[in-house]
């Protein structure tokens, strides 16, 4: 997987987005939201356990550290499905990219990012006054 990899753009036509809120107690749902789509767009089942651990890990991030509530958004652009988190927590960007260092040996958290990293074909984040925004690519 390419770590590097930008992620696509939003699609141009916003109807093509399908989208979900949701909280701590809602991330199964969206998790089967994410599942749901990735099966409509015919990716296969070893690539849809990558993206719900990856879309997990994010999904979670999201309502642990930002202000307990998340949308996600998903769309398919050209052979890739497109999951974007947002909440309205936000932290600093260090210049550092978040997830591109392993964790430790004995880490017990902080992996999830580095594993969404790992998972996903492109990923990005965004941070400022209207929260956290991480968008992921994978290919269908």
């Amino acid at each position: 997987m390419n770590e590097d990899s930008r992620p696509h753009e939003r699609p141009l036509n916003e109807g093509a987005a399908e989208q979900i809120a949701f909280g701590l107690p809602g991330l199964p749902g969206a998790r089967d939201f994410a599942a749901a789509y990735a099966h409509r767009q015919g990716m296969p089942d070893d690539r849809v356990g990558e993206l719900l651990l990856a879309v997990n890990e994010v999904a979670t991030n999201a309502v642990t550290h930002g202000n307990g509530r998340a949308t996600m958004r998903v769309w398919c652009a050209g052979d890739h499905l497109v999951v974007e988190v947002h909440d309205e927590g936000h932290w600093p960007l260090d210049g550092a990219s978040p997830g591109a260092t392993p964790p430790g040996p004995y880490a017990t958290s902080g992996m999830g990012l580095w594993v969404a990293r790992r998972l996903s074909s492109g990923i990005d984040f965004a941070t400022g006054a209207s929260g956290t925004t991480v968008t992921m690519s994978f290919k269908v």
